[in-house]
C-alpha cells in the first residue's frame, strides 16, 4: 500500500501530533562502559577524600596524558540529526572517520597547569 503525503504534512505529524523533534547528536570523546564509568566515579570520590583531609595533597600530584591524536572529516549537522520523541534521550555521536593526519600528544600536568608537553 503506497500512501501520497506532501513533506509539509509529514513534518507536522511528526513536530505537531507525535511531538517529536530533529535534533543533532551532541559529541562525546568516547562512550564508556558502565563498569569504566563506575570506576571513575570511585577514582574522583576517592581523589576527593583525600584532598578534604590534606589541603597539599592536589599539590603533590604530577599526572601525565600521552594520546593518539587524528584528523577528523566532521560530519554535518544535517548529517547526524535524528528525529526524537519527547520523553527520548539526546542521541550521542561518540565516531567520527579519522583521517591520515595523526600527531602523538604527551603532556605533564600538576596543581598550577602544564609541567612539560
Amino acid at each position: 500500500m503506497i500512501v501520497e503525503s506532501s513533506v509539509g504534512s509529514c513534518d507536522a505529524i511528526l513536530t505537531e501530533d507525535l511531538q517529536m523533534k530533529h535534533v543533532c547528536a551532541k559529541f562525546v570523546p568516547r562512550l564508556l562502559t558502565d563498569d569504566q564509568r563506575e570506576q571513575r566515579q570511585t577514582i574522583a570520590r576517592d581523589l576527593f577524600g583525600r584532598s578534604c583531609e590534606d589541603v597539599q595533597f592536589l599539590k603533590n600530584i604530577v599526572t601525565g596524558d600521552e594520546s593518539w591524536v587524528y584528523g577528523y572529516d566532521p560530519e554535518t549537522k544535517q548529517q547526524s540529526s535524528q528525529w526524537k520523541g519527547p520523553k527520548s534521550p539526546r542521541p550521542n555521536k561518540g565516531h567520527q572517520v579519522r583521517s591520515k593526519t595523526k600527531v602523538m600528544l604527551q603532556a605533564l600536568f600538576h596543581s598550577e597547569g602544564i609541567v612539560h608537553h
